[in-house]
């Protein structure tokens, strides 16, 4: 088993603690601060942990809500089986297989 990290996005939270319950509530503070992004973006940003976030974009979301990324961001262990691909024969050592070796004539 490979030990997986997965993050909680709990911005959602957040914004409920200050009283914005509509992803576009974030629109407009977003822009005053200089990070424009359209509806559909802050939708996906609010409804799901984003893989990449920028550092003006993490650094406008704590001024507008009054909070430090780590309130933002919990990460976690995911223990999860990972699938073994191709590439990965080194993590374990090849099973060993008995030879015969068969003589001319021998069936």
């Amino acid at each position: 088993m490979i030990k997986k990290m997965g993050i909680r996005w709990n911005l959602r939270k957040f914004m409920a603690t200050r009283d914005m319950f509509q992803t576009t509530d974030l629109v407009a503070p977003l822009a005053e601060r200089g990070v424009h992004l359209s509806r559909e973006q802050v939708f996906r940003l609010v409804t799901q942990p984003p893989q990449r976030l920028s550092m003006d974009a993490l650094a406008a979301l704590c001024d507008i809500l009054d909070c430090t990324p780590n309130d933002l961001i919990d990460v976690e262990v995911v223990n999860a089986q990972i699938r073994k691909t191709a590439g990965d024969d080194f993590l374990a050592p090849p099973k060993a297989r008995r030879t015969r070796i068969r003589r001319p004539g021998e069936s």
